[in-house]
């Protein structure tokens, strides 16, 4: 599950992205409210975890704008704000959930799940195309009825392709997930890493489109 992160407290955001990628979802973070529409604008979120006190935006109005751009968007509302009226409005306004400052890491996987299951993500962990299966808790790759090895960063390569199926990601897109993970990269990273996974993939699987990135296409 793709979830947007939209929290101005670094150390909570870190700790969070951390622990929820661990768990094995996909976290883009973002810090202000704005951001967080220019970024679920271009490729809309399964869910977003949005605290109220931004810096720019009250959270509420920033709910109510991610509510407009994508009204089956779930929302799960962090925010110190412990008074019944907040917790109304923002169940009013579309959120599905809220949890108050301070929370437990538990606590919030758990209200996550829920959401999973309602969405229909939660049933399966597994990515499948072609002949290649992606299983994101085992973080592991088959080809046919084979597992593959590949090296962690080169797993998380074919995840973010094959998680984007039919769209172009660039080598700066690919970097920036690598860095996502906590992972160094230098400037030869991606292709390196690319050139290897083609070995262990079908033929053709991950396409170049010259100038522009990587794509694993629908066909």
């Amino acid at each position: 599950m793709r979830i947007l992160l939209v929290e101005d407290d670094m150390q909570l955001a870190n700790g969070l992205k951390e622990s929820l990628r661990h768990e094995g979802y996909s976290i883009d973070h973002v810090v202000s409210g704005r951001e967080s529409l220019v970024a679920n604008s271009a490729n809309p979120y399964d869910c977003a975890v949005l605290d109220l006190g931004l810096p720019d935006m009250d959270g509420l109005a920033v709910l109510k704008e991610l509510k407009l751009q994508t009204n089956t968007l779930p929302v799960l509302i962090l925010t110190a704000r412990d008074g019944v009226e907040h917790k109304v409005v923002g169940l009013d306004l579309g959120a599905d959930d809220y949890l108050a400052k301070p929370f437990s890491m538990l606590e919030l996987l758990a209200r996550l799940r829920v959401i999973e299951r309602r969405i229909g993500t939660h049933s399966s962990s597994v990515i499948e195309h072609k002949s290649v299966s992606l299983d994101v808790q085992s973080l592991s790759i088959s080809v046919g009825s084979e597992q593959v090895n590949f090296s962690r960063r080169e797993y998380m390569i074919v995840k973010s392709l094959m998680e984007n199926i039919g769209r172009i990601l660039s080598k700066q897109q690919l970097e920036n997930k690598l860095y996502e993970w906590g992972e160094e990269v230098a400037s030869n990273t991606i292709e390196v890493h690319v050139s290897n996974i083609r070995k262990k993939l079908p033929a053709q699987f991950i396409k170049t489109v010259r100038g522009v990135g990587y794509v694993v296409s629908k066909i």
